[in-house]
């Protein structure tokens, strides 16, 4: 039974996930970091590869993560996520003996793609058309 509220008479909106998802994914995305700093994983695609857990996104039913992954420096990204993904039931194995949930997630890596947006954003304010086109506009309202 769900305690959200719905509009009388309208379909259901989609909402953003629930208070209980976003600290579920926190406590996975915490205890992922530390299984993968400690953990020595034996794949050429992660050896010597530092890797950053930006965010986990749960599920409704808090079964199954998705696990947002940059490695650093942002090279070999997508042979860095298939390694992780080849390496899911194993880290969920040790993510089960670190934190307590009654349901251990499975586990999905990709990559964090708002590293690329924020640096292709950065490129378009560095353009000079956009930067006279800003400053023309702060100007204005001057």
């Amino acid at each position: 039974m769900s305690r959200r509220p719905r509009p009388s008479g309208k379909s259901p909106q989609p909402l953003g996930p629930s208070q209980r998802q976003l600290r579920a994914g926190e406590l996975v995305r915490h205890a992922l970091v530390e299984i993968l700093h400690e953990e020595d994983i034996n794949d050429p695609a992660l050896e010597g590869v530092s890797v950053t857990v930006t965010e986990v996104r749960m599920s409704p039913d808090l079964r199954h993560a998705t696990v947002f992954v940059e490695p650093l420096g942002g090279g070999h990204a997508p042979e860095v996520v298939e390694g992780l993904n080849r390496h899911a039931r194993f880290l969920r194995g040790r993510l089960g003996h670190a934190i307590e949930m009654k349901f251990t997630p499975d586990l999905k890596f990709v990559h964090d793609e708002s590293f690329n947006e924020a640096a292709r954003m950065d490129r378009l304010f560095d353009d000079p058309r956009v930067r006279r086109d800003l400053q023309s506009r702060n100007e204005d309202e001057d």
